[in-house]
């Protein structure tokens, strides 16, 4: 005899953008499983990738926007350009849907990619000027990478003073830097594989799901990017969400 009842609540389906460097990447995530992902190395093409990034993961996946939860976006730090035009997109779908918005760390985005290691974390991105935007993490019992503190632009050898232990780097500063910090830590630094140098997007929406759960939104009118120091003059400013 079949039985009847309340049906069970669809799982929340995010739609993520990852546009804080030189890749633009776009995916369709539920708890556990991400459904979908675009990432294109496509450089001063941003602009006119990211749409149809976002059309072509929907279109592979049956979603309409009925079935999006929320949608993500990184927060930065990054490029100055690529975080306001990526914004900027997640504002105007986000006006045009009534869908609310989420905004994370590229920083801990890069962090996401590396669960369960025993090793301290340090993801790295080049924030060019001799820097890199850096914050570090520790994997909680579940696997899941912690933020331990701010994130900041450093250099290079700031880390080597700072660093106790192991650690494992992530991130694009490791080709301007690797043998740096190599010579400073020794057999205490490993390096992980460069497919991981730059922030995903589904990492990014595994990450804004945990937000969802909270209801932890940004408002689309007021929302801007976290450059922490300013695009020409390194003026420093408040850091990004985790």
């Amino acid at each position: 005899m079949a039985r009847h009842g309340k049906a069970e609540a669809a799982p929340p389906r995010l739609l993520a953008l990852e546009n804080s460097g030189p890749t633009v990447s776009v995916a369709l995530v539920c708890p556990g499983l991400c459904l979908a992902e675009i990432s294109l190395a496509v450089g001063d093409t941003l602009s006119r990738r990211l749409l149809p990034g976002i059309r072509q993961v929907m279109e592979d996946t049956a979603t309409n926007w009925e079935t999006i939860d929320a949608i993500a976006v990184s927060a930065g730090p990054g490029s100055f350009t690529g975080l306001r035009l990526g914004l900027a997109t997640a504002k105007a779908l986000v006006m045009a849907t009534g869908k609310p918005l989420i905004a994370v760390s590229s920083v801990t985005n890069l962090a996401r990619q590396l669960p369960w290691t025993e090793r301290l974390l340090c993801p790295v991105i080049d924030a060019r000027r001799g820097e890199v935007y850096t914050a570090f993490y520790r994997c909680d019992a579940l696997g899941v990478p912690r933020r331990l503190g701010p994130v900041a632009a450093r250099r290079p050898e700031e880390l080597i003073e700072m660093i106790e232990g192991e650690v494992l780097f992530v991130g694009d500063g490791i080709r301007l830097y690797r043998e740096l910090w190599r010579a400073g830590l020794g057999g205490r630094a490993s390096f992980a594989d460069p497919g991981l140098f730059f922030p995903r997007a589904s990492a990014l929406g595994l990450a804004a799901l945990e937000k969802w759960r909270v209801g932890e939104f940004i408002d689309p009118v007021l929302g801007e990017p976290e450059y922490i120091r300013g695009p020409e003059l390194g003026l420093p400013v408040a850091g990004p969400p985790a």
